[in-house]
C-alpha cells in the first residue's frame, strides 16, 4: 500500500525556491533513506509531508485524512522532562498521546529498546545511545504507521548504532513505514530498502541500494553520493 505521494510539489521561502518540482511515494511496511547535502531540501520536504507547511505548488495524497495522528517523529534531540526517569517519561509522552499503559506495558516497551534495567534512571544521565533508543520508544507509544527519525544512530559507537538499526528493522518488520535521514552511508546501505537522494531542491536519485550501485557503475552509496552532489568520481569501477 502506497501511504505518501508527492507530485511536482515546490516550496520557496522568499526569494529562494527551496524545493524545486519533486515527485516522490512513500510504501508501507518500507525503510527509506532520505539523503542528501546540507540544504539540498530534506527538512523542507519532510515538512510538506508531515503538514507543517503546505506546497506552493503541486499536490501530495496521503493514506488517510486523520494522518497526524498515525505519524511518529523523532528529533535528533529529544527534549524529555527534565528531572525524570526513562519509565516516567514514557508515562508522560503516553499521557500525551492519550494511551494508556500499565506497568506491565511500561515494562514491556522498555525490553523493547533495552532498557529495562534503566527505567528508574533519569532521562538526562542515560548514555546517548540509551537516550536515543527511548526517543524511539517515546516516538512509537501510538504504534504510528507512518516513522520519522532525524539521524537516529547520529555520533554513536558501533554497538549503539547496531541496536538503533536493530530497533528501525524490526518497527519495518512489524508493519511501520520508516523514514530516516543519514549522512552514514554505511548504515544507509544496511537497512534502507530504498533510497531518495536530493541536491540543491531536486532528487538527484532514488531507488534501490544495489540498483543505484550498478546504474551508475559504484563500489559502494558513497561514490553515488559524492558524484551527484559534486560531480567526484572517486571509487568508480
Amino acid at each position: 500500500m502506497q501511504l505518501i505521494e508527492a507530485k511536482g510539489i515546490r516550496k520557496r521561502f522568499h526569494s529562494r525556491e527551496v524545493v524545486k518540482g519533486i515527485d516522490l511515494e512513500i510504501r508501507q511496511g518500507e525503510i527509506l533513506a532520505l539523503i542528501g547535502t546540507n540544504g539540498a531540501g530534506k527538512s523542507t520536504t519532510l515538512a510538506m509531508l508531515l503538514g507543517i507547511f503546505p506546497p506552493d505548488a503541486g499536490t501530495i495524497t496521503r493514506w488517510r485524512d486523520d494522518y497526524k495522528a498515525h505519524i511518529g517523529v523523532q528529533l535528533q534531540s529529544t527534549p524529555f522532562f527534565e528531572g525524570y526517569t526513562a519509565e516516567e517519561n514514557l508515562r508522560l509522552f503516553a499521557a500525551l498521546y492519550n494511551v494508556k499503559m500499565d506497568q506491565g506495558q511500561i515494562q514491556q516497551k522498555l525490553e523493547e529498546c533495552k532498557l529495562q534495567g534503566a527505567g528508574k534512571t533519569l532521562a538526562s544521565r542515560l548514555s546517548g545511545g540509551q537516550q536515543k533508543r527511548l526517543a524511539i520508544a517515546v516516538t512509537t507509544l501510538h504504534h504510528p504507521d507512518f516513522i520519522i527519525l532525524d539521524e537516529p544512530a547520529a555520533g554513536l559507537d558501533p554497538c549503539a548504532r547496531h541496536e538503533i538499526r536493530t530497533m528501525i528493522v524490526r518497527l519495518a518488520k512489524n508493519g511501520a513505514t520508516v523514514l530516516f535521514s543519514s549522512h552514514d552511508m554505511e548504515e544507509v546501505s544496511r537497512i534502507a530498502d530504498r533510497i531518495i537522494l536530493m541536491h540543491e531542491g531536486r532528487i538527484a536519485a532514488q531507488g534501490e541500494p544495489k540498483s543505484l550501485l550498478k546504474q551508475y557503475h559504484a563500489e559502494n552509496l558513497e561514490s553515488v553520493y559524492l558524484e551527484l552532489t559534486d560531480g567526484t568520481q572517486a571509487g568508480r569501477k
